[in-house]
């Protein structure tokens, strides 16, 4: 019997039992996707992630006084993590940084980059002009006539901080676009010049950024800016360290700025030379690199529930092939009276659980990159199929089709024509 005919004939089988087939071929899918939706979904968030990241420069580093830790395991050092026994010895350990460490590491970081200081205001302001009002979701952020550079926004229109605005800290405000948008509408053009309220103080507006795009983890755009002097001022009761960010010209330089940086602000931290850093330097991708290895344990649970996932359907295709073959006993002593090979028999058995395999990871993927693309609908990425992971799901269910069927297409090709012809 040629090959063709021996998948012609598992084909007829399977769509004779359509009821067996169909709740294995089910369970196989809902396996399968489990895995490649999750796989999808953490795709999607990588490049939403990545995407984030890209904007805010990737030759800019950023100098904070304790690790910026989202996830619960302590954080650590640029460079290492310091002993207990260490971290007792130093001088300044958890301590933020002052405006006078900031503005001497400015005046002494001679590296050919620009040096930016700036202070969370609050991240839940609430901003007003007219009747209109935005949600108590806006940042404000105190900067200096670096900040918009070294964060990576420009101006749609206005004007940055003058050297006035910076040393008197007078109240003048630069928007976020959402922000501008939100008071504004669609004459968002006009708010140049006119007076808002955040809080309880009024700011002239001098300027509006340029949109960053669409950012599910940061906000970009919904922001204002003010001078660093105005937000200490205006918000003592809001204890929080400075940052000083660094942007140099070119990528290439960013280990050498680093480690002059490092230099540098252990002098103004005033370490001694047998003193580990109390100091963090990020990188502006540090903290999608902690996410990208937070979704390594998601990762790892969507391959356990496939596992066990799949592990159930072989148990099932097994018992169903096993059943198949009782059912057909007639049949294969028929086809072996008739001159049929044990390889003919067994590969027949072992096509159609190979077939209802893949049937099961056809729909399964299919499945889960739809419902992952949903994520990634949300988050505002492109379509992501997870191509690695679809080949990857497709070799497992033959081989999990292979294993399942052999022991019954074993016991097919063993049957004994005459007693098979006999079996009621």
């Amino acid at each position: 019997m040629k090959f063709s005919d021996t998948l012609s004939l598992a084909f007829h089988t399977i769509k004779t039992n359509r009821l067996r087939a169909g709740i294995t071929i089910a369970i196989i899918a809902l396996g399968i996707m489990a895995l490649i939706g999750i796989m999808t979904a953490i795709e999607a968030m990588n490049n939403s992630i990545y995407e984030n990241f890209t904007l805010l420069g990737a030759n800019t580093f950023v100098i904070h006084y304790r690790a910026r830790d989202f996830f619960g395991d302590g954080g650590g050092d640029a460079s290492k993590k310091t002993s207990k026994k260490n971290a007792e010895k130093l001088s300044q350990q958890g301590k933020a940084i002052t405006y006078f460490q900031a503005e001497g590491f400015k005046k002494r970081f001679t590296f050919p980059a620009a040096v930016s200081i700036s202070q969370i205001g609050d991240y839940n302001a609430s901003v007003f002009y007219g009747t209109h009002k935005t949600n108590p979701t806006v940042r404000m952020i105190g900067g200096d006539e670096n900040y918009l550079y070294s964060s990576g926004y420009s101006l749609e229109i206005g004007r940055n901080f003058s050297q006035l605005d910076l040393e008197t800290g007078r109240n003048v405000a630069i928007l976020g676009m959402d922000v501008a948008k939100k008071l504004f509408g669609d004459a968002w053009r006009t708010a140049e010049n006119t007076v808002i309220r955040v809080g309880g103080s009024r700011y002239r507006v001098i300027g509006v950024l340029k949109a960053k795009g669409a950012s599910s983890f940061l906000s970009l755009d919904n922001i204002i800016i003010t001078t660093l002097n105005n937000v200490r001022r205006e918000y003592t009761n809001f204890t929080n360290s400075l940052n000083l960010s660094v942007t140099v010209r070119d990528i290439q330089q960013m280990d050498a700025a680093i480690g002059e940086a490092t230099g540098v602000f252990r002098q103004v931290r005033g370490l001694a030379v047998s003193e580990a850093n109390n100091f963090y330097i990020d990188r502006s991708d540090s903290l999608a690199n902690q996410l990208d290895n937070l979704l390594l344990y998601v990762r790892l649970g969507a391959i356990v529930i496939g596992i066990i996932t799949l592990l159930g359907a072989a148990i099932g295709l097994m018992n169903i092939m096993l059943v198949a073959v009782s059912e057909r006993t007639r049949e294969i002593g028929l086809v072996k009276s008739l001159g049929a090979r044990r390889a003919t028999i067994r590969s027949q058995f072992l096509l159609e659980s190979v077939l209802i395999s893949l049937f099961g990871a056809a729909f399964g993927i299919i499945l889960g990159v739809l419902v992952g693309n949903l994520f990634a609908a949300f988050l505002g990425t492109g379509f992501v199929v997870p191509w690695f992971w679809a080949f990857l799901g497709i070799i497992i269910c033959s081989i999990t089709g292979l294993i399942a069927g052999l022991w019954p297409a074993l016991k097919a090709a063993r049957l004994d024509p005459i007693v098979a012809l006999r079996y009621e």
